[in-house]
């Protein structure tokens, strides 16, 4: 734990705001209580801590629909969020992220309902931006000045942009292979950038070990309790578009696996707020075949995931070899009914390219995983036609190395019309 600047207890908070309705924070492994006003990193029993609400007091002062008169992206869902104040909100002009339907898509795989939401629309261009903007705006709340992050890419460019709006320092370091894009746009934003020749994990041990040589704040995920309730708001958000009658299943690209913890946190709270009823989504985890820790425990029946050796796929973002937050992943997994699933680099190339041709839809790798595992889950009986999917498309495509061949012409030379019939 580092020690605040500040600290804001949930009794100080405005009325109305979201930590006016944090109770406190909760060990994932254990249930041990701690303080929610200070900073905080891992429980004492090395596992992530989570947020807990007065959801009985937010329903009394909030009901669904006064939703639909909000503005602002997932900031609307201030009082399920812990930022106490709104001056300590970062923002860069979040939108609620589009659902869009992918009728044709979903005829090659049998017919069905299937959907898609894009992330991308996020500022950074991916999803990231929902769990940096809430830990970067708790950091803010807490005083911090510098803040560290491992990255494979989007979440780096995230923290950094957030960071720059906040005035905070961010350091950033990821493996040496990352896309150039995403290093540029992190340095472009003003983050000290460092290539590290290993994987996030290892980018991960150098930040943990110079915490208090530094003395920069550690916001790896999972590793603190907030970016988890930014991701969160992708569940919330997805319910309220389904008009609080949420969809079948959901596959979503896995590495360190905070959106799909955060989503079956947020369909729990909803639950017990009243909001949708007590059927919740199957969650599905999708991992490359180069990198499915996940897969691998759950298909073994095991309560965590081993480390996965030589971890290598071309969808940067789910290549985690080891995720702290492994058992919460699995967890919800289970309790929801649902499967892990891998797929080849192979798969998702073509369903990048099938997206694109198919539906106009220019997608990440991890979201291009995604719908090779929908087709493959429909192939194999595992998904029903009648059954309403939705896939993620977590970040634009235009940060990644693009595949599809193009042509010239001499215009100086006789053109040849009959290569366009």
């Amino acid at each position: 734990m580092q020690s605040a600047k500040k600290s804001l207890s949930p009794q100080g908070a405005q009325s109305g705001d979201g930590a006016a309705f944090v109770t406190h924070l909760e060990c994932s492994a254990t249930g041990k209580r701690y303080e929610a006003g200070v900073p905080m990193g891992l429980s004492e029993a090395g596992a992530p801590l989570l947020v807990r609400y007065d959801l009985e007091a937010i329903s009394r002062r909030l009901q669904r629909d006064d939703l639909a008169r909000r503005r602002g992206g997932f900031w609307r869902y201030a009082e399920l969020l812990p930022v106490a104040r709104a001056e300590d909100r970062v923002s860069l002009g979040e939108e609620t992220t589009p659902l869009v339907s992918l009728p044709r898509l979903a005829a090659r795989s049998g017919g069905g309902e299937l959907s898609i939401k894009d992330e991308s629309r996020l500022p950074t261009g991916s999803f990231k931006a929902r769990g940096l903007a809430v830990a970067v705006s708790m950091a803010k709340q807490f005083g911090l000045q510098h803040l560290a992050i491992p990255t494979n890419g989007n979440a780096g460019a995230a923290m950094s942009a957030y960071a720059a709006r906040a005035g905070m320092r961010a350091t950033v370091l990821c493996p040496d292979d990352t896309p150039a894009v995403n290093i540029l746009e992190t340095a472009m934003q003003g983050a000290d950038v460092f290539a590290v020749n290993g994987l996030i994990n290892d980018c991960g041990k150098i930040i943990g070990a110079g915490k208090s040589e530094v003395g920069w704040f550690d916001v790896s995920t999972l590793k603190e309790p907030y970016r988890l309730e930014g991701k969160k708001t992708i569940g919330i958000e997805l319910a309220e578009q389904f008009d609080w009658d949420v969809p079948d299943v959901i596959l979503f690209p896995t590495g360190g696996g905070t959106a799909v913890i955060g989503m079956w946190k947020a369909f729990a709270e909803l639950v017990e707020m009243g909001w949708i009823g007590t059927r919740r989504p199957r969650m599905v985890a999708v991992q490359a075949e180069g990198c499915a820790p996940i897969v691998k425990a759950w298909r073994e029946g095991a309560a965590k995931a081993a480390m996965w050796e030589n971890a290598h796929t071309i969808a940067a973002g789910i290549r985690v070899p080891v995720a702290v937050g492994d058992f919460l992943i699995l967890q919800a997994v289970r309790e929801s009914g649902g499967f892990a699933m891998a797929v080849s680099d192979d798969e998702i190339i073509a369903a990048q390219r099938e997206m694109g041709r198919i539906e106009g839809l220019l997608v990440c790798p991890e979201g291009a995983a995604a719908y090779a595992a929908y087709a493959r889950a429909r192939e194999k009986g595992l998904i029903g036609r009648d059954e309403r999917a939705v896939i993620f498309n977590c970040a634009t495509g235009l940060k990644y190395d693009l595949t599809a061949e193009t042509q010239s012409i001499d215009r100086h030379a006789p053109i040849d019309y009959g290569r366009f019939v």
